[in-house]
């Protein structure tokens, strides 16, 4: 059956949020990213007219979810569980076909091995019988964060990621084309290359280059001195400016500011991006990490989502496990 996903910006029926559950995986920073992640959750229910499914991993995290959320209008607690919160890639990619949504699985291996949990590659399954979508299971790894999507067939990726051997050691471009297909509905795929240092994902593209609308990509720009990705987004942003989409349309290519360097574990610097904004049906909500430029890339995002505000929440605390707002998050179309 031919499916195809949806742009982000389309309208949902709900959105997922993965709460923290695990102390001993968040440590000190659990109460934290806690309460970064309830921020969101009542952002996305209010302006951002979401039903919000909040996924909890743990009795102890439900306990801390009700103790958080638990009155709050428009937030739904629902007992699951998961390694981690990172829904994005354990989750579904819901897609539409003839007979209405459907929810894409995929194999989870943990990034390529990194980080195997117990019950992350259940996630999937969970959430389509939830969500009551029919789960159409594929042999193949793939996590959620690796592809975008622009809703008319488009799907941007990047080769360091989808072409990794740690995850499906023969894909080729051709192979992985192929599966993106079948699987997605994917009329033409988009190749970008490395994507941010330290991230644990081996380039996702959710932190490096975004569909705003048809044939408008955001992608970053440098900020500050010494940031660590100013290579990647400037090779992003120039293959981009080359390419076109499923429609033939050449892409227009938004330069947004990135956070710069953001001090991550041992010394290195922190796989922060702007780009892991969320778009929900009412507002979009942008990933801060105390940085300068958090302010420009609110503003730059104002310009290109006219019909929805755009808020800026704290994900610092999220961001000690290796992501923000988008990876914890699976919207469900309408």
């Amino acid at each position: 059956m031919t499916v195809t996903v949806p742009a982000e910006w389309a309208p949902h029926r709900a959105m997922w949020l993965g709460f923290p559950s695990h102390a001993e995986l968040w440590e000190d920073d659990l109460a934290a990213a806690q309460a970064e992640v309830a921020a969101l959750a009542r952002a996305l229910a209010g302006p951002g007219a979401e039903r919000v499914r909040l996924m909890t991993g743990s009795p102890q995290g439900e306990a801390d979810a009700r103790a958080l959320l638990g009155e709050v209008a428009g937030i739904e607690i629902v007992a699951g569980a998961f390694g981690d919160i990172w829904l994005r890639d354990t989750g579904p990619i819901f897609a539409v076909g003839r007979k209405g949504p459907q929810a894409q699985g995929f194999r989870f291996n943990g990034w390529g091995g990194k980080y195997a949990l117990e019950h992350d590659d259940t996630v999937a399954a969970q959430i389509a019988r939830a969500s009551g979508a029919p789960l159409a299971e594929h042999d193949f790894i793939l996590e959620g964060g690796a592809v975008d999507h622009d809703g008319e067939g488009t799907v941007l990726t990047t080769g360091q990621c989808v072409l990794n051997p740690n995850r499906n050691p023969d894909w080729t471009e051709a192979v992985a084309e192929a599966a993106l297909t079948e699987a997605l509905g994917a009329k033409k795929v988009l190749w970008l290359g490395e994507g941010l240092a330290n991230d644990h994902t081996d380039g996702h593209v959710d932190n490096l280059a975004r569909f705003v609308a048809p044939g408008v990509v955001a992608c970053p720009v440098a900020f500050g001195r010494g940031d660590p990705n100013a290579k990647a987004y400037d090779d992003a942003a120039r293959r981009l400016a080359g390419m076109t989409d499923a429609a033939g349309r050449r892409l227009t290519v938004m330069r947004i500011p990135s956070p710069g360097w953001i001090d991550g574990a041992d010394g290195k610097a922190a796989p922060a991006s702007h780009m892991n904004f969320l778009i929900a049906n009412g507002a979009v909500i942008v990933p801060l990490y105390s940085d300068q430029a958090g302010g420009f890339a609110v503003q730059a995002l104002e310009h290109l989502f006219p019909g929805r505000q755009v808020i800026g929440l704290p994900s610092q605390a999220i961001l000690t496990g290796g992501g923000s707002f988008h990876c914890i998050t699976q919207q469900e179309p309408a």
